[in-house]
């Protein structure tokens, strides 16, 4: 499985694209929005994981470009407690899911797997 991570934290994004490599997973990442869709256009991932919260353009609006582009890559996406809403105001938005920090490995392989099982876009 391909997953672009998109994440302003890089410690966080370093960390956990170390983790789904070791589980077998070719993974690049993004600190920015713009990077991200970058790698949408030059390397299409199977999966995007991406936070809401970032500086800049934010995950909801990296989340509309993605889906204008491209509408079948699934997009799971990141928030912090303090914006939990922005969770289901994604999923509504086209993202397949989200998940709050701290993420737990295990479900976000789940979910991962999930999406690209259903093939679920929008």
């Amino acid at each position: 499985m391909k997953v672009l991570l998109v994440d302003d934290e890089e410690d966080f994004v370093t960390a956990l694209a170390e983790r789904l490599q070791l589980r077998g997973m070719e993974v690049q990442f993004a600190t920015d929005g713009e990077t991200a869709l970058r790698h949408m256009e030059t390397n299409p991932p199977d999966v995007v994981v991406l936070d809401m919260m970032m500086p800049g353009m934010g995950g909801g609006d990296v989340l509309k470009r993605m889906k204008a582009g491209h509408s079948q890559t699934p997009v799971i996406l990141l928030t912090g407690h303090t914006s939990i809403d922005a969770g289901p105001a994604g999923v509504q938005q086209g993202a397949f899911d989200y998940l709050v920090k701290p993420v737990d490995i295990s479900e976000l392989i789940a979910k991962m797997e999930n999406a690209l099982r259903s093939g679920k876009s929008e």
